[in-house]
């Protein structure tokens, strides 16, 4: 693995390389709370206003309209690179450089032509969508304007013109979160979901079931926070169509009386305290944040604990062992 960095993180002309084969997926908590990305699938122009609990946005489009949460692909990957780089010791830049193909195959996509046309037409809107905001990142809450990256280039084209290496610049409130790994494990099955409302109420149930067995919500809260543009009866239909498909990643939804939906963990069926099911000590749950520095250790405690219950949930004579060692064969791979 080469160096990452040329001169310091806030020198100019600095840079991070992204070479970091297989990164798992992160993404910054903020952008899974609050609707910053289009659900649409053709040119969206419109401006989005969003508020709740405090939190105002304003997101603009440009030209070639929103940032769709498909766009955000590009995000993730350089948000996981720069957590695996900072897990590691090393040094890392709002500024990136990394190889198209490698952002194409770590987002399970197509690398034809066209698809090297749509990343182009993703660097564009995400570079001219802007949105202004009070929402806090890395526990600093600035009232700004800004875009999703603040510029992009490819900095190497193929003989046929198709981009090879681009660089990029995050804005200073992504890098900030990052900085402050104000961030969330997703699944790598997330880059299999292929209907956008799909990927937000898997973003939304990733950020607030977290540790719980399961969370509930109102049909209403939810449409709200999706940032759906459906009305009540059609996103209604479109929640109740995906109970029918359960396409989420490790959650399983229902719906409830009084027009609520509840999402639960599909691998955690056991309760944590019942006799069965290995109980882990909060000190484990440290060294294992101390063998994965900067990890979402609940995450990885779901993650084993899935594990337990897909291998048939053997019994185990020291659970916190097994677990951390399993931790450490998780850093390795």
């Amino acid at each position: 693995m080469s160096t990452a960095l040329t001169g310091g993180s806030a020198g100019p002309g600095s840079f991070f390389l992204c070479d970091i084969f297989d990164a798992i997926p992160k993404n910054d908590l903020v952008s899974m709370e609050h609707p910053l990305f289009s659900l649409g699938t053709r040119p969206d122009r419109r401006i989005l206003n969003y508020e709740h609990n405090g939190a105002e946005i304003t997101v603009v489009p440009s030209v070639k309209g929103l940032a769709t949460i498909h766009d955000k692909d590009i995000l993730i990957f350089c948000i996981s690179q720069l957590m695996a780089a900072q897990n590691a010791g090393r040094q890392v830049s709002r500024t990136l450089h990394l190889k198209a193909h490698d952002l194409l195959v770590a987002t399970n996509r197509e690398t034809s032509g066209d698809a090297y046309r749509r990343l182009r037409e993703s660097f564009e809107r995400l570079a001219g969508t802007r949105i202004t905001t009070n929402i806090t990142t890395g526990g600093e809450e600035v009232t700004s304007g800004f875009g999703l990256i603040e510029r992009w280039e490819i900095v190497r084209k193929a003989r046929g013109g198709r981009m090879v290496n681009v660089a990029v610049t995050l804005s200073d409130w992504l890098f900030r979160a990052v900085l402050s790994k104000s961030v969330l494990t997703l699944s790598r099955d997330y880059f299999r979901l292929r209907k956008p409302l799909e990927r937000r109420i898997y973003e939304l149930t990733r950020k607030h079931c977290g540790r719980q067995r399961d969370w509930t919500i109102s049909v209403e809260t939810l449409l709200k926070k999706s940032g759906s543009a459906s009305p009540r009866r059609v996103f209604r239909k479109m929640i109740r169509d995906m109970i029918t498909a359960q396409p989420l990643p490790d959650y399983a939804m229902e719906e409830l009386p009084g027009d609520l939906i509840r999402f639960r963990q599909k691998h955690r069926v056991v309760e944590p305290g019942s006799a069965e099911a290995p109980v882990l000590k909060q000190a484990s749950l440290e060294k294992a944040r101390d063998l994965m520095p900067g990890a979402d250790v609940y995450a990885l405690e779901a993650e084993w604990r899935a594990m337990w219950e897909r291998t048939g949930r053997p019994r185990l004579r020291q659970a916190d062992a097994a677990f951390l060692g399993w931790v450490k064969k998780h850093r390795v791979e």
